[in-house]
């Protein structure tokens, strides 16, 4: 598979084992990658990364580690003793958690969280005088690429001048992917599945859009076919 194919990550933003369970056997053989993020981690574990492989899936363990470096490191260790496929750390953590993080080897890939989708310009503000979302997500990436790390979670509106200014083609791994009509919940900066792949995104996460609705097997299919219809006009 190219590339350069924006593929959806399903979130298992679930609260029992069972609940995910039934939603792994929904999506086999649609989705191949899904999140296991704090709710269901702090919940269940391992048990909750272990369901998805015994499924055939990936595990992009979203913890959005922020700690000390050392503390960090030994977390990405037992992360990749897991054998997830990617792990979220905060580039709030600083360059020396970061590159202590991209040190360990071998180790699952490592994705950098910048600014939070549920998070506006004022919200920024408020932490962050005088700086917006673009502003502190520009930084924040820089400071991953500068450690190494192996993609940038991001909002979908932040994409192209991120991309710009990092010089490269980073991989963008993107929340808050909603379909056209679909409420946006506590998201503030969407894009659809259709601008994910005009934006070049490799992984566009979805979560309530699949998880929340009574079919979800055909509301998956329906963000592929958006994407595949994208790509075709594109």
């Amino acid at each position: 598979m190219s590339e350069n194919t924006t593929e959806i990550i399903a979130a298992l933003d679930l609260e029992s084992l069972a609940d995910e369970q039934a939603l792994l056997d929904k999506l086999h053989g649609v989705v191949r990658f899904f999140k296991v993020g704090l709710r269901l981690f702090t919940a269940h574990g391992r048990r909750a990364v272990e369901l998805v492989h015994r499924a055939g899936g990936e595990v992009f363990l979203d913890l959005k580690l922020h700690d000390i470096p050392q503390t960090v490191a030994h977390a990405v260790q037992e992360a990749q003793k897991m054998g997830v496929a990617s792990l979220s750390l905060h580039t709030l953590g600083g360059l020396d958690m970061l590159r202590a993080a991209a040190e360990v080897r071998p180790r699952p890939k490592l994705w950098g969280v910048t600014v939070l989708t549920s998070f506006s310009d004022a919200d920024v503000a408020a932490i962050f005088p005088h700086m917006s979302a673009h502003t502190l997500a520009l930084h924040l990436a820089q400071t991953a690429k500068a450690a190494r790390l192996d993609g940038i979670i991001c909002s979908g509106h932040e994409v192209r001048p991120l991309r710009k200014a990092l010089g490269e083609d980073p991989c963008f791994i993107v929340p808050g992917i909603r379909p056209e009509g679909h409420a946006v919940h506590d998201q503030k900066r969407v894009v659809t599945p259709a601008q994910a792949v005009e934006l070049g995104i490799r992984f566009a996460v979805v979560g309530r859009p699949i998880t929340h609705d009574p079919e979800p097997r055909n509301a998956a299919m329906a963000v592929l076919a958006e994407i595949r219809n994208a790509r075709l006009k594109g």
